[in-house]
């Protein structure tokens, strides 16, 4: 029997992406699945539910998400929506499990098999995989775009009989995946562009796209990035040297985009209130860590507002903003993952905790936390049923019927007084929990 893949609706009202394609639903079916899409899952990302019929789905209703093997989504599961997945499904999602331990807990009491794809290694064989790249990348060029358009003025020089307009002078904050892309589509617009970052090796990514890198570039800067690529969390010294330069150069600038996020932390703080006001009046600041408390001070998740004359866009989602690109990536990503997890002779998808991709990614697993970053969690979650047996435990045993009495002069043989052996009937196991029996620890 083939086994059910559902793509939901996402309950996050910021949430404008879907899971999954029709170019992704093919290739899917041609691996045996069913595929199930709630009607109206696409329709933000320019998907009809005609297309994804044409491609060979099922379009369903949120019910039918209980008969799922396995749940492609966007972002981590409500509560309500917990209730109905069925124990032993796999969830593969962006799941932000930092500072939502409570969620992850949950999803484990739910007994399901939970991916998080943003904990994806950086390597090779993962690459088509990285949702945080591909995500990152649309992001750092629609931050520009947003940019441009609060502006209200021309990005590049443009020379007339009129006189001359000149280029807008462009700062970005961070040279990591949406850093580059915002430095690169800046410089495409005609402004000029400068750069920051803690990480040495931006120095020479962020001049082999022609803007001019600004660091303080002492001991500490040369050792200020971890062995997965990320920008570790800087000294207060250098901070408060970083910041001094920083400063002075803000002052110049007609926009400046934020970029730094660190895995696991609030977003640091970048641009103060003082460095906001003393920016041109009619400038404009674009926070991407918006919704990881922000980089610029004042920035508030969800708006546009303005302070000293400054304009500071605090957009969620932001790669959600052109969701019709974010998806086709973002699904391709989720695509190539699951992909590793099939079984090329049975078509079914089995878990194998020895995989490297598995271990980086598994959140939970046959009710347990098995993530090493959230141990301290796990015993909690251990402690307790999953959600659907606890309440199969609830309900009132059966009464017994009565015992019929003996005749009194009647001899009582022992045949007579042996009671009937109890039949215990033992539930069918799914494929997915088939495959998973060999991964118990």
């Amino acid at each position: 029997m083939s086994q059910v893949i559902f793509i939901p609706v996402e309950t996050d009202p910021v949430e404008t992406r879907v899971a999954a394609t029709p170019e992704t639903v093919k290739k899917l079916i041609s691996y045996g699945f069913k595929i199930i899409v709630e009607s109206a899952a696409g329709t933000q990302s320019r998907i009809t539910d005609q297309a994804y019929a044409e491609a060979g789905a099922t379009i369903g209703k949120t019910t039918d998400i209980k008969t799922a093997d396995i749940i492609l989504k966007l972002r981590r599961p409500s509560q309500t929506e917990l209730k109905n997945y069925k124990i032993g499904a796999v969830l593969i999602a962006m799941l932000d499990p930092y500072g939502h331990e409570d969620s992850v807990a949950a999803i484990a009491q739910a007994g399901l098999t939970a991916f998080t794809m943003e904990f994806m290694p950086r390597i090779t064989r993962a690459q088509v995989m990285d949702v945080l790249s591909s995500q990152a990348n649309l992001a750092g060029y629609q931050a520009v775009i947003d940019a441009a358009s609060e502006y209200d003025r021309a990005m590049p020089m443009m020379m007339t009989a009129a006189g001359t307009v000149p280029a807008a002078k462009v700062f970005v904050m961070g040279a990591g995946v949406a850093g580059l892309q915002a430095i690169a589509t800046a410089r495409r617009l005609g402004a000029v562009v400068t750069a920051t970052d803690v990480r040495p090796a931006a120095k020479e990514q962020v001049a082999s796209l022609g803007a001019k890198f600004v660091a303080v570039e002492d001991e500490e800067f040369k050792a200020a990035e971890t062995a997965g690529g990320y920008a570790k969390e800087m000294s207060k010294d250098y901070q408060a040297k970083q910041a001094a330069l920083v400063a002075d150069h803000i002052a110049k600038q007609d926009i400046v985009i934020t970029t730094a996020l660190i895995p696991g932390r609030a977003a640091p703080k970048l641009v103060s209130a003082a460095m906001v006001a003393s920016m041109k009046p009619g400038s404009v600041l674009v926070d991407l860590a918006v919704e990881r408390g922000g980089n610029v001070e004042g920035a508030v998740a969800g708006q546009v507002t303005t302070k000293d004359g400054v304009k500071i866009v605090g957009h969620m989602n932001t790669a959600g903003r052109i969701a019709a690109s974010a998806s086709q990536l973002y699904a391709r990503n989720l695509f190539a993952f699951l992909e590793t997890l099939i079984d090329k002779e049975t078509k079914q998808v089995v878990i194998n905790l020895e995989d490297e991709l598995v271990k980086a990614t598994a959140l939970t697993h046959q009710g347990a936390i098995v993530h090493p970053a959230f141990a301290n969690v796990a015993v909690v979650a251990e402690k307790a049923e999953p959600v659907k047996k606890a309440e199969a435990a609830a309900k009132p045993a059966p009464k017994k019927a009565p015992v019929k009495k003996a005749a009194p002069k009647k001899p009582v043989t022992a045949k007579e007084t042996a009671k009937p052996a109890v039949k215990t009937t033992v539930r069918k196991k799914t494929g997915t929990e088939a495959g998973n029996k060999g991964d118990e620890a």
